[in-house]
């Protein structure tokens, strides 16, 4: 924390990325060069001297745009380019591996990247099923790694900052009840016809160990409205406030979860994910329960906070997102404060395609705080148990969703307490040719 907070204090432009990692330059890959998995390679290269070695990408189009887009930014970097990360990982030896392929390809390129030697800055959720979130955490504990999980709100300025005044400090008080929620029309609602698949897309290999569904053009980005492909909005979206309740409020593991839900709504859509879920996630111990809401369709309650949270504590309330918070004392006036931007510091934020540009401080201090965990060698500040929790708990509500009961997952015994017919739901059966973790 000293360290990071020196380098808060110095001006970014009087550090190159030398200054801050010096030695020895990290050879660096990327699989996966969609839109997320550009935008944190782009991140890194702006907190740190590296290599880029390799980019991974089954689309040649999508892969030769990230070539040249590395190019524009720093001509040094002169990756192979690989549309198999096992190619990637026997020919260009990374010791540093950023994975951000669509959520069923992770666990068996995580454990790969584990076995080759290499650090992970592994993109959330870890895992489609619960089987291989457990082996991606014991690969990274068997092979000695750090696994940076993309949850950055870990690391996000503001966020930080409200933890401190706020949180720590005990003006919020005890909390005893938490709202999460996410009204964005992010569920896909098209109806598509079978077409062909394009030359420079292998349909095959982007499907890996997932069902070969009817190809119905790109997947790209709305693949997260499939199930065969990750855990929907809850597996995307919930995830990521769900572990910034859990480290705001220091909780582990929830005593149960139960989740009610459906396609109520966007019924004509291809998409198999639900367009409308509550899910509750229970800390009797705390006298506590954590609620999910997300609905893909209608208005948001407010249209200020369509995806935020909210602590509810005996001093207050605290409702948060990815670009503000709110302090309301049970006395007093409500106090604003809007999210870190780096404009100044980092110029090309301002033009580049696609940025959160509201997220990109959090995603360089997240990268940061990776690169100094492998140099100090200690636990970063999404370790890969904070992430294997948060996911397997969303994981447990779409399965209570889908099972219409509450359900315990036990993580020593790895079974899902007191049933059976959910226990055999903790591993998804893998598409021939293709081996589980």
């Amino acid at each position: 924390m000293q360290r990071r907070q020196f380098l808060a204090s110095v001006p970014a432009l009087l550090l190159s990325p030398a200054t801050l990692h010096p030695r020895p330059r990290p050879k660096v890959a990327l699989i996966g060069c969609g839109w997320y998995g550009k935008s944190d390679l782009l991140r890194l290269i702006q907190v740190a001297d590296t290599d880029v070695v390799g980019l991974c990408d089954v689309d040649a189009n999508m892969l030769e745009e990230a070539r040249s887009l590395l190019y524009e930014r720093q001509p040094h970097h002169q990756p192979g380019l690989y549309r198999k990360h096992e190619d990637l990982l026997a020919r260009a030896k990374p010791d540093i591996v950023l994975i951000a392929t669509p959520d069923h390809w992770h666990a068996l390129q995580a454990v790969d990247a584990l076995k080759a030697g290499c650090h992970l800055y592994l993109q959330k959720p870890i895992g489609v099923d619960v089987g291989e979130c457990e082996a991606i955490l014991a690969a990274a504990r068997r092979h000695k790694r750090v696994v940076q999980v993309g949850l950055q709100r870990r690391s996000t300025p503001h966020l930080l900052e409200m933890k401190d005044r706020y949180i720590d400090s005990g003006l919020l008080g005890e909390v005893h009840h938490v709202e999460m929620h996410c009204y964005y029309h992010m569920r896909d609602r098209s109806v598509r016809e079978v077409v062909s698949v394009p030359d420079h897309f292998d349909y095959e290999q982007w499907t890996g160990p997932a069902p070969l569904l009817p190809f119905k053009g790109l997947p790209h980005r709305r693949w997260r409205a499939f199930r065969e492909y990750g855990n929907g909005i809850v597996g995307d979206m919930c995830v990521h406030y769900f572990d910034a309740v859990r480290w705001l409020l220091g909780l582990g593991w929830p005593t149960r979860v139960s989740s009610l839900g459906g396609v109520f709504v966007q019924t004509d859509a291809d998409a198999t994910i639900t367009d409308t879920q509550t899910a509750v996630f229970e800390y009797p111990e705390q006298k506590l329960n954590c609620h999910w809401t997300h609905r893909s369709w209608g208005q948001a309650p407010d249209a200020d906070w369509p995806w935020a949270f909210t602590l509810y504590g005996t001093g207050g309330t605290l409702r948060a997102s990815t670009h503000r918070y709110e302090w309301k004392p049970n006395k007093g006036e409500a106090i604003v404060a809007e999210a870190t931007y780096e404009r100044e510091k980092f110029p090309e934020d301002t033009t580049e395609k696609g940025i959160e540009i509201h997220v990109a401080p959090a995603t360089r201090a997240h990268m940061t705080d990776f690169l100094a965990a492998i140099e100090n060698n200690q636990k970063p500040a999404a370790d890969i148990e904070d992430g294997y929790i948060s996911t397997v708990a969303c994981i447990m509500a779409n399965m209570a969703c889908e099972l219409g009961r509450p359900l315990t997952y036990d993580p020593r015994k790895k079974v899902v307490t007191d049933d059976e017919e959910a226990t055999t739901l903790l591993e998804r059966k893998y598409r021939k040719g293709y081996t589980r973790p």
